[in-house]
């Protein structure tokens, strides 16, 4: 993979965007971890088995064009929000992070998207929004704010989406504290949820990496390795799961999530 591949025709496979870790990923931001030393090369040999566990789920993947001055640039989910055929294009709220933005604004753009933004003094990181049936929750902490959150509301109006904030303190993002999975069951590493309530349908997990998935099929859940209980839970519920090695980039608060974003016609 190297650059925006050409987009896929129409009935082709989902899309995955993907970016490739730079080679001052181990500068990367860090806030509710300690930092610790990251291996570059094995961190791109972990992204690459990644990208290609999603092709191998089905999905053609995209390179957005690499962003190698931006240590966390490999965390793409965070640069925009897609739902549907609408791309909204956030404003990170780590201001370090902002020049992210602009290539991943030309991979959506090369995709045939929709393109909508979120404009100062709102800030927005794609991984504090996790959408399961027709809501997105819609973490506020250290990235997300309230002004955010509203422009997001907007923005996803016209698709009949209800937005709804949550607190987020304990995590890097809502994300890294909770995902869903296929049911909208909202599965999370309680000590660092805050308000497990606020979901319909909540559990936790007994490992921090098992709050991470990604439905990257009908009944088929991509996760990290770190969490091989958790992945042995989902597999007896009759999920199929496919386990990746992140151990690098979990170093910088990474996980499965953020290193993708999904494109379907209906949201990812």
């Amino acid at each position: 993979m190297a650059g925006v591949v050409t987009p896929p025709d129409a009935g082709s496979r989902p899309v995955a965007l993907v970016r490739r870790p730079g080679p001052r990923l181990a500068e990367g931001l860090v806030t509710h971890v300690e930092r610790s030393p990251v291996d570059v090369d094995r961190a791109l040999e972990q992204w690459q088995a990644y990208a290609g566990a999603l092709s191998d789920a089905g999905w053609e993947v995209v390179e957005v064009e690499p962003a190698d001055d931006c240590p966390d640039a490999v965390f793409v989910e965070d640069a925009v929000v897609v739902h549907g055929d609408l791309a909204v294009l956030t404003r990170p709220g780590a201001p370090e992070r902002r020049d992210e933005v602009a290539g991943v604004e030309r991979a959506v753009r090369g995709l045939g998207l929709r393109v909508a933004t979120i404009e100062a003094p709102g800030t927005l990181d794609g991984g504090d929004v996790l959408r399961t049936g027709g809501t997105a929750y819609v973490g506020v902490g250290g990235r997300t704010n309230g002004v955010g959150v509203q422009q997001l509301a907007v923005h996803l109006r016209e698709f009949g989406v209800r937005v709804q904030a949550v607190p987020v303190t304990r995590a890097l993002h809502l994300k890294s504290a909770c995902t869903a999975l296929p049911d909208g069951t909202v599965v999370g590493w309680g000590p660092v949820v805050d308000d497990k309530e606020a979901f319909p349908r909540y559990e936790d997990v007994p490992e921090e990496g098992g709050a991470h998935v990604v439905v990257v099929g009908e009944g088929h859940l991509l996760m990290a390795t770190s969490a091989p209980r958790t992945a042995a839970s989902f597999r007896s519920r009759g999920h199929e799961v496919t386990e990746v090695d992140i151990g690098e980039l979990e170093k910088l608060e990474g996980c499965v999530t953020c290193l993708s974003v999904r494109v379907r016609g209906g949201g990812r």
